[in-house]
């Protein structure tokens, strides 16, 4: 069955596109994980000392509340102000996990802002649909690809604080100051060797989920055919037009022959049928051609009446050179000049007005 057709071609770009349009791509949480802690962490060094005068702030507050009087207008007082002074040390904090949380996907993915994935599907409430995402390879792959991750978080945090226990017979000799300053170092020592840990599985986890988004997106031969007949249109169709426009060109350019004054060729190889008219500022190609179509275009000036001249570098240098309805270059000008000086004597010796 067509259904059942193995889907071994990657995904076309336009696929791609209209995933990504409906909101599919290929993201990975654990690289918004990182940025948001390397962010968050950075940002509680930076904040740390603007909270401990927001804390001292609160602190010299909560005093004056103990000589306050508990009324209710009271009590609504001390709750704003506790409020809004809770809002100030939070809030920036906040608003740098938000702006992180943006960058991490737009580095992924670009910028997007696309609503279809919010539309109800009734195949998300299915509730065989969900037992089956429950229980599928993926699921069961991510599920131990976070205990992997777990475990081995923990188990680097744990070598490292060993390392640590190690010094502690020394540092019970340093002042509390001193020992303070030691704790501090090796917090900023656990915590720079954990974020390089996550920074590590972020990346290995945007490959999987790169591969897997790909994967999910693979076409069979027969979607590859449908689209690009969808695309570029059927083949046979185009072919037809083609044919169509190429004889309507012809035969538009075979009806223009007969307003030709003279006919270049190579002698049998090239055709180039010249005009030259009293609206022309210089001599136009009106018709070419090489081969059969060449044997056709001298056919016709023949039963017209139309002088052929051989000039094969002309007739070569014409065809390359010169468009049909466009007028000759002016490099052109003086071989040409010399045609229909041929063209003309001609003319005058069978008694005929040339132009």
């Amino acid at each position: 069955m067509a259904g059942e057709e193995q889907k071994t071609e990657a995904p076309s770009s336009h696929k791609i596109q209209k995933a990504r349009e409906e909101g599919n791509v290929a993201k990975s949480p654990e690289v918004v994980g990182i940025i948001g802690l390397l962010t968050g962490f950075l940002s509680i060094v930076v904040l740390f000392p603007f909270w401990l005068g927001a804390f001292e702030k609160i602190y010299i507050e909560s005093l004056k509340w103990i000589q306050m009087d508990f009324t209710r207008e009271n009590i609504f007082d001390m709750l704003l102000g506790l409020l809004g002074n809770v809002l100030v040390i939070i809030l920036p904090i906040f608003l740098v996990l938000v702006i992180a949380g943006v960058i991490g996907n737009i580095a992924q993915f670009g910028f997007l802002l696309s609503t279809k994935a919010l539309r109800p599907k009734l195949s998300k409430i299915n509730p065989i649909s969900g037992i089956k995402n429950i229980f599928s390879l993926k699921k069961l792959l991510d599920g131990g690809l976070i205990t992997l991750k777990v475990f081995l978080a923990f188990g680097v945090g744990f070598l490292v604080f060993l390392v640590f226990l190690k010094e502690l017979q020394h540092i019970a000799m340093f002042s509390v100051f001193d020992q303070m300053l030691w704790f501090r170092n090796k917090v900023f020592i656990l915590v720079g060797v954990l974020l390089l840990l996550f920074f590590i599985m972020a990346i290995v986890d945007f490959i999987i989920k790169r591969r897997q988004y790909i994967k999910s997106l693979r076409m069979s031969k027969q979607e590859v055919k449908d689209e690009y007949k969808q695309q570029e249109g059927n083949p046979e169709v185009r072919s037809k037009i083609r044919q169509m426009m190429l004889k309507n060109s012809m035969s538009k350019m075979m009806s223009a022959i007969p307003n030709a004054n003279v006919v270049v060729t190579n002698p049998t190889h090239y055709a180039i049928a010249l005009r030259f008219g009293e609206n022309d500022p210089a001599p136009v190609v009106v018709a070419k051609g090489i081969d059969h179509l060449a044997i056709r275009i001298k056919a016709v000036a023949r039963e017209h009446e139309i002088e052929i001249i051989e000039n094969p570098k002309l007739a070569r240098t014409l065809y390359k050179e010169v468009d049909i309805d466009e007028p000759i270059p002016r490099t052109l000008f003086e071989a040409v000049a010399i045609i229909f000086a041929q063209v003309a004597k001609i003319q005058q010796e069978k008694g005929k007005k040339f132009l």
